[in-house]
């Protein structure tokens, strides 16, 4: 097995200029640690923990062998004018916790959850607030937390 991580990254393009930045401060991250990735898209925010659950859960996990070392959820969710803010961060940030307490996933969340698209921009650009970055740091970090335990992968 290679030491360098495999690791998925689950992305909402919802908000499409603000998911660009996001997954560029993941992508460079990765490629600094010399990790490899597989990119998914999926529709939104709330759909980042099903997809992560369904990507886990393939005939590649079973047996003890997992696809992923470690998962990255990037995305954003802007306030509108109704209570389905609360409802789709409240349930993607929790769905992802749940997914990586009852698996032991290495995850990194990258969602964000702001008041208006200029919030977003300032910490999703790279150049800014690049919590892409942050979100695949905080995964490879976990990725080696796990290590030190012996637990998969290695």
């Amino acid at each position: 097995m290679s030491d360098q991580p495999h690791v998925m990254i689950a992305v909402s393009r919802y908000y499409e200029e603000v998911a660009e930045q996001l997954l560029e401060g993941a992508l460079a991250v990765l490629e600094e640690a010399g990790a490899t990735h597989e990119l998914y898209e999926v529709p939104g925010a709330f759909e980042i923990p099903a997809a992560i659950a369904i990507a886990m859960r393939s005939p590649e996990f079973s047996g003890g062998r997992r696809r992923f070392d470690g998962y990255i959820a990037l995305g954003c969710v802007i306030r509108g004018e109704t209570t389905h803010y609360d409802y789709v961060c409240g349930e993607c940030a929790r769905g992802l916790q749940d997914l990586a307490v009852r698996h032991c996933l290495a995850m990194g969340f990258g969602v964000l959850t702001t008041e208006n698209r200029d919030q977003a921009m300032a910490r999703a650009a790279v150049d800014r607030g690049n919590k892409g970055a942050d979100a695949a740091n905080a995964c490879l970090q976990m990725v080696d937390f796990k290590r030190q335990f012996r637990m998969f992968p290695r």
